[in-house]
């Protein structure tokens, strides 16, 4: 599909957009209700996204004019109202990501939809507008989570690792289309830094400048192909001061060149979503959920 893919805007070589899961201390909450609140030493490094991580995320943005996406989850949103604040008056993109960091695949239908559209109503009450974009935690996209965001008015999903470029997720139960913005787990910063012998998190740390070499590699092969190269970061994790120097040297090397189109996810999606209207864009289609039952059962035992 990448042979036949989407022209970018004013010639950009590849469409680009570091987003950030603000997931801050969620994930402990969930991993741990009856005690999570006992672990200082984690929390405080979760801690560090919000409170250190964001503003200077946001300012290196501020510098070099760029406008970008952050998936919050909603608990977090009322948490931290002034990382939230700071990331609003840089104008970028507030993206849904779950209210506690819960896990859709684990849900009834009916808890799914309730705890969707409680993260839409305080998305809605913090920023004035309904959220055009979900991710779901730990790329945990359900069986029903498609129909359930294309009720509810969303634009695009940033979940799946189907692609390249941008594509069409496309219900099998309505027939309804969402925009695909898809990254994949060699583009998430977790498998790279994320350590804590407390949580049980035991990825090898890499130095700043090893871990972004694979960043780096992927952003050369999305800029040889005309891809979308959509890191899928923490700022709690890539944040850190000398990991977030390497980002910065990069980024304001590749902006200042001028061919690479920086943008929020639904700015991307509208465009891609502009592109596939004018057929200009033949977009691959992908049918969700691509199997309406165990494939187990069409064998004999």
């Amino acid at each position: 599909m990448i042979s036949q893919g989407i022209i970018w805007p004013n010639g950009a070589k590849c469409a680009a957009c570091l987003s950030f899961d603000m997931d801050a201390d969620s994930l402990i909450h969930v991993a741990y209700p009856g005690d999570g609140h006992t672990k200082v030493s984690p929390i405080s490094m979760l801690r560090y996204g919000p409170t250190v991580a964001v503003p200077r995320i946001v300012e290196t943005y501020r510098r070099l004019g760029i406008k970008q996406t952050f998936f919050i989850p909603a608990w977090c949103i009322e948490q931290y109202p002034g990382a939230v604040e700071t990331i609003m008056e840089g104008g970028h993109e507030i993206a849904h990501h779950s209210y506690i960091h819960e896990n859709p695949l684990e849900q009834t239908d009916a808890d799914e939809a309730h705890w969707l559209d409680l993260g839409i109503d305080i998305i809605k009450r913090t920023t004035g507008k309904a959220p055009r974009g979900w991710r779901a935690p730990l790329y945990n996209f359900s069986n029903r989570s498609l129909d359930l965001l294309l009720e509810r008015g969303f634009a695009y999903d940033a979940s799946l690792m189907g692609a390249d470029i941008p594509y069409v997720i496309k219900s099998r139960r309505t027939g309804g289309e969402l925009i695909e913005l898809p990254s994949h787990w060699g583009l998430d910063d977790w498998p790279q830094w994320v350590q804590s012998f407390e949580l049980n998190y035991m990825m090898p740390v890499r130095s700043a400048k090893s871990g972004f070499a694979l960043y780096l590699e992927e952003f050369e092969a999305a800029y040889a192909h005309g891809g979308l190269w959509v890191p899928v970061l923490h700022p709690f994790c890539t944040g850190r001061l000398a990991r977030w120097h390497v980002f910065d040297a990069f980024l304001e090397k590749v902006v200042r060149r001028g061919d690479v189109w920086f943008a929020p996810m639904e700015e991307i999606a509208a465009y891609a979503r502009a592109e596939i209207d004018a057929g200009r864009f033949q977009a691959m289609t992908d049918l969700l959920p691509q199997y309406e039952q165990p494939v187990g059962r069409v064998f004999p035992r």
